[in-house]
């Protein structure tokens, strides 16, 4: 049985509580239920890419730069390209408030997915499972997904380039910026600490940071599933990693690597012309550089 769609208050589910005290939930995918849905959006056009992208139900300024800047073409580079947002429900104060905002706007852009889950940075395996399970069950024949953060600048035209490759792989694909051996953090500081009890290794198998990585369409539906025998724990990237290598296999690394970059010191119009991902500080940094880089008649 999949992720039903319900107009329910969200659901009850237990959390798991290490002795550290840190408190989450089970990250299998179909503990979860969709409380707004667009899943008619596949079913009229098979996309050559879906980018899913993970952001709080109230922060609206990043998903309206998203949508004017590469989120805005369906078409690129002559292939069908949707952008989603995926939340959890709001924990805020506000919640209710939020919550009628975030209905409104999806009857304005259709393009918003809700789950019933507490949307907290601690449980963004949790967010990205379920975006795994949405792909899997509401969009099965689109050729590849991507989860992309809601603060990334995305060159949507080199990343359909990359796709388009001959010998990109169809099947069995995943990539991006690749990590390896990276440490499990045990600060208890740290915003990527990791207890023991959740995840006992010392080093995570090699993943793609999370900030965007690309994946072929038949991955998702295998990830919820082995999800099923993998402890969760909260780094969601390196989660992924441990679904690959669960399910023996490996992310590649991606045709031209430098295109897959971080953090950005300064913009730079011919750079940006030629990566694929950057993070960025705001929204408004987003609309500046895309305005910028869409410029007619400019060099780079």
């Amino acid at each position: 049985m999949g992720i039903k769609e319900t107009s329910s208050v969200p659901a009850t589910v237990p959390p798991t509580v290490p002795p550290t005290g840190i408190q989450y939930h089970q990250a299998y995918a179909h503990n979860y239920h969709f409380i707004m849905d667009n899943e008619e959006v596949c079913k009229t056009t098979k996309p050559f890419l879906v980018l899913m992208v993970p952001v709080a139900p109230h922060d609206v300024a990043a998903r309206d730069a998203i949508r004017q800047t590469w989120g805005k073409d369906s078409k690129v580079q002559g292939e069908v390209v949707f952008t989603l947002f995926m939340l959890g429900y709001s924990g805020r104060a506000d919640a209710g408030q939020v919550q009628e905002k975030v209905k409104q706007e999806n009857l304005q852009h259709h393009d918003l997915i809700q789950s019933d889950f507490m949307d907290t940075y601690l449980n963004l395996t949790i967010k990205t499972m379920v975006i795994m399970e949405w792909l899997a069950t509401r969009c099965p024949t689109a050729a590849y997904g991507m989860k992309v953060d809601s603060d990334m600048f995305l060159n949507i035209d080199n990343l359909v380039i990359m796709l388009q490759k001959p010998g990109i792989p169809k099947k069995e694909y995943l990539t991006g910026m690749l990590m390896w051996n990276a440490p499990v953090l045990r600060s208890k500081n740290s915003k990527w600490y990791v207890p023991v009890e959740m995840y006992p290794r010392n080093t995570y198998p090699t993943y793609t940071l999370g900030m965007g990585y690309i994946f072929s369409n038949d991955l998702p539906g295998k990830f919820v599933e082995v999800s099923k025998s993998i402890k969760p724990f909260n780094i969601e990237d390196a989660y992924i990693g441990m679904c690959m290598e669960k399910l023996g296999l490996a992310p590649t690394s991606p045709p031209n690597p430098s295109q897959f970059k971080a953090y950005i010191t300064k913009y730079n119009r011919c750079e940006f012309s030629k990566v694929i991902t950057y993070i960025l500080g705001s929204a408004e940094e987003l609309v500046k550089y895309w305005t910028d880089l869409k410029k007619p008649g400019q060099p780079c």
